[in-house]
């Protein structure tokens, strides 16, 4: 009986030394702080923002990067990091095009993803951006096109809304900011994009760039 007393001490000195790892926190909109800090550093680390942007709050840039990542590894995408989403981001790399090693500025809109890619003239990813494309009921045109058309501020005849920063690639079907870009498809066809990265990838995709959909 002495000896078991003592190895069931010794098992329990085990556990208090070396308990069980927490798992992480969960991380939403409107948190701040180091983990935060931390998420967004690893989101610029595979592209999903922009390497300088970490300003250790949860925002809404933030939380789409969040969506473009648990889009690409396909993952639930309501821009929560929750315990999984941080831990497959800390093994993830940074996503591949399909078009291989094509060494020429394009985009790829990846509709099974609902992420755009944009490539660099060496065929390197820029950008993982969450997009929103079109709901059941309407399309976005797979195929090969390109930007034939842009405006900061289109007005769209049919659906009667303004759509900032639109960049046109095959008849009214743009890429464009848009208010609501959710974790599914939504769209009327165009393939909208959150206002924090519409901008950005407006000035980067001139008249004439390839736009692969998929």
């Amino acid at each position: 009986m002495k000896r078991l007393a003592a190895v069931a001490v010794g098992v329990l000195a085990i556990v208090v030394l070396f308990p069980a790892t927490a798992s992480a926190r969960t991380l939403s909109q409107g948190m701040c702080g180091p983990d935060v800090h931390r998420l967004q550093h690893e989101l610029g680390l595979h592209k999903y923002l922009p390497e300088s942007y970490t300003p250790g709050c949860y925002d809404y840039r933030t939380m789409q990067a969040v969506m473009a990542y648990q889009g690409w590894a396909r993952l639930t995408r309501d821009g929560v990091a929750g315990s999984i989403t941080q831990a497959r981001l800390k093994k993830a790399v940074t996503p591949r095009p399909w078009t291989g090693h094509r060494h020429f500025a394009h985009v790829e809109v990846h509709k099974g993803r609902q992420v755009l890619l944009l490539i660099g003239k060496l065929g390197k990813v820029r950008r993982a951006i969450h997009v929103s494309t079109a709901a059941p009921g309407h399309v976005t045109p797979t195929g090969h096109w390109h930007v034939y058309s842009k405006s900061r501020m289109s007005w769209s005849v049919p659906f009667h809304v303004w759509l900032p920063w639109a960049s046109y690639i095959v008849g009214g079907i743009a890429m464009h900011s848009f208010a609501s870009v959710p974790g599914y498809p939504a769209s009327h066809g165009c393939i909208r994009m959150p206002a924090p990265e519409a901008r950005w990838m407006y000035k980067r995709t001139p008249i004439g760039t390839p736009v692969w959909v998929k």
